[in-house]
């Protein structure tokens, strides 16, 4: 940095960088500014040698930020203008990437605290005074960075030819940042998974998503409400024109086709399925129109393939998928058309070779594997609640269901009781020793068993549902009902389960007698045959009516303590080229791996 530097060792000595963090004010137009940024010491090639540079210059960035608060303000409101105001050309690119990620770094004292933070100075500076009126400015720009994911220039693309009297600020600025810090980009944080396996096809696009996650889960200050979660859960699209409610601060207006369509590209990357979840949640204007699209599919199967791959996603990643599955099946609109949508060969699902079948079919195995999962695995009541509690919604609009989706339904229910009758039979057994023996502690069977009764009464309630509602839609159901119909003979008595029993053991009785007047030996057309005969002649009257299921997602109380970690965990892994000490991280628990 300057001529007279080619170690980073030599950087605290450096005459230059000891004017910029001095107290002189230097000119914009003084040769100091070509002089600094004439890097001519080899630019960091990994996440160690940026570790060195950060601590070979610790003494300059005090010096910097010492009894300067006053200036802090101009830097913040100076980046926010660099972010939003110049133009993005090859020449711009890095030092738009450079901006965003000072940023991050200004917002990141957050890392170092095991609480979450709600006064800080950042608080102080973005949430009021100078900065505020450029809240949705930075907000739209940001989004708009993710939607174009514009890939770096090729090198040497961002370099003017430097003139003879040593060329102007704006090539010191652009010929400095891009030979200086260029070539970290692709490297990724330290200790990161992701981020060191492959790289960054979009620097822009990632630090900008990650900033705006970052801004957006900023608690509320004292005082006023969190500016970016307004902008960002109020903007509408461009074809809009009705006007903004003048109760609506921080409004703007963005493409939503293309942010959708980006969206669905994006999906497999943690932060850009938690920005899909948190503009489904909290944007009417975008939940709305998404729920209208005729091609959904796009959208969904992403998600799906998330959840089908449980085992290599993290829980956070699987719970923000789950969540916007559980938020689309809300709507009955959803319910009903994902139904109508015909897939071919979807090659990620391995367990069985699926040459056709609907969406709304798809949906319901991969939820039910999840679940499954869950069972066998994790054992995550909150992943369970949440995947019955999508099942449930869709239920009463189970439409031609595929025959392997039927199948799957009657089979969790078949592992639910197995399960149900080895922890009652623990539970005897348990009991029965305990009277030889008074100082040995029971198990709490009582809650396992209240906990597995909790779930099959809701399959029952999902399997009711789409009998009472849909019946005439789904033979294959019935078909799979009556091949394991002796799974649900012990619950016909059970106190837990009579009533929502019913419905379930009429379809039973009336389709078994139905088949056997129809003779034995009957093939599997033969019996699907006589249910679609058996639809048409079962009275509706005859099937209980009842409350129809319906789930709503909710947040808990205080979500910022699970989001604000969650998404700073992704800026420590995925940050393109910025270092943090992993032994002072104090927000989350470090991999040990």
């Amino acid at each position: 940095m300057g001529s007279n530097s080619s170690r980073l060792g030599d950087l605290p000595k450096n005459e230059y960088l000891k004017k910029l963090s001095g107290t002189e004010s230097v000119s914009e137009n003084d040769p100091f500014w070509n002089q600094l940024l004439s890097f001519s010491f080899p630019a960091p090639t990994s996440s160690t040698d940026l570790k060195l540079l950060e601590e070979a210059t610790i003494s300059v960035c005090r010096s910097l930020g010492s009894d300067s608060e006053d200036l802090l303000e101009e830097l913040v409101c100076c980046l926010m203008q660099l972010i939003t105001d110049i133009p993005l050309i090859d020449l711009t690119y890095e030092i738009s990437v450079e901006a965003i990620s000072t940023m991050v770094v200004f917002l990141s004292c957050q890392l170092y605290h095991k609480e979450v933070l709600r006064q800080s100075i950042s608080h102080k500076y973005l949430m009021r005074g100078r900065c505020l009126p450029y809240t949705s400015k930075l907000v739209k720009t940001l989004l708009y960075n993710f939607i174009r994911q514009e890939k770096p220039p090729p090198p040497g693309a961002h370099v003017f030819p430097q003139q003879s009297d040593g060329g102007g600020l704006l090539y010191g600025l652009a010929s400095g940042v891009a030979t200086g810090l260029w070539t970290v980009f692709t490297l990724g944080g330290v200790g990161s998974k992701a981020a060191a396996t492959q790289a960054i096809s979009s620097p822009l696009a990632n630090q900008s998503l990650l900033l705006l996650l970052v801004l957006a889960n900023l608690t509320d200050a004292a005082d006023a409400p969190n500016p970016y979660r307004q902008a960002i859960i109020s903007f509408k699209n461009t074809q809009d024109n009705s006007p903004f409610p003048s109760s609506i601060p921080h409004a703007f207006q963005i493409n939503f086709n293309s942010l959708y369509t980006t969206l669905c590209e994006q999906q497999t990357s943690d932060q850009a399925t938690l920005l899909l979840y948190t503009l489904l949640h909290q944007n009417s204007n975008i939940r709305t129109y998404m729920l209208a699209r005729t091609d959904m599919e796009n959208l969904v199967l992403p998600i799906l393939e998330i959840l089908y791959h449980v085992e290599e996603r993290n829980s956070h990643h699987v719970y923000m998928a789950l969540i916007i599955l559980l938020i689309l099946t809300e709507d009955d609109g959803f319910n009903r058309s994902i139904h109508e949508v015909i897939l071919k060969n979807i090659t990620w699902y391995s367990e069985r070779v699926l040459t056709e079948i609907s969406l709304g079919s798809l949906l319901i195995l991969v939820v039910i594997r999840t679940i499954q999962y869950n069972m066998t695995r994790t054992r995550d009541k909150y992943l369970h609640t949440n995947c019955l509690a999508a099942l449930a919604n869709m239920s009463a609009q189970f439409r031609s269901l595929h025959q392997y989706a039927a199948q799957r339904i009657i089979s969790l229910f078949s592992l639910l009781s197995k399960k149900h009758n080895k922890v009652l039979e623990q539970a005897t057994q348990s009991l029965r020793g305990s009277l030889s023996s008074n100082d040995v502690p029971l198990p709490d069977y009582a809650q396992d068993l209240n906990v597995i009764e909790e779930v099959i009464r809701m399959m029952l309630e999902i399997i009711n549902s789409c009998l009472a509602t849909s019946l005439h839609h789904n033979p294959n159901l019935v078909y799979a009902l009556l091949y394991k119909r002796d799974l649900f003979e012990q619950f016909r008595t059970h106190p837990s389960f009579q009533d929502i029993m019913q419905n379930i053991d009429l379809v039973i009785t009336f389709f078994s007698s139905r088949l056997l007047q129809a003779g034995a030996e009957l093939s599997v057309e033969r019996v699907l045959e006589i249910i679609k005969q058996g639809i048409v002649a079962l009275p509706k009257d005859r099937l209980k009516k009842f409350p129809e299921l319906k789930f709503k997602y909710v947040e808990e109380e205080q979500p910022e303590e699970f989001f604000i970690p969650y998404v700073w965990s992704l800026v420590y892994s995925s940050a393109a080229g910025l270092y943090w000490s992993p032994q002072d991280i104090q927000l989350f628990t470090m991999d040990s791996d």
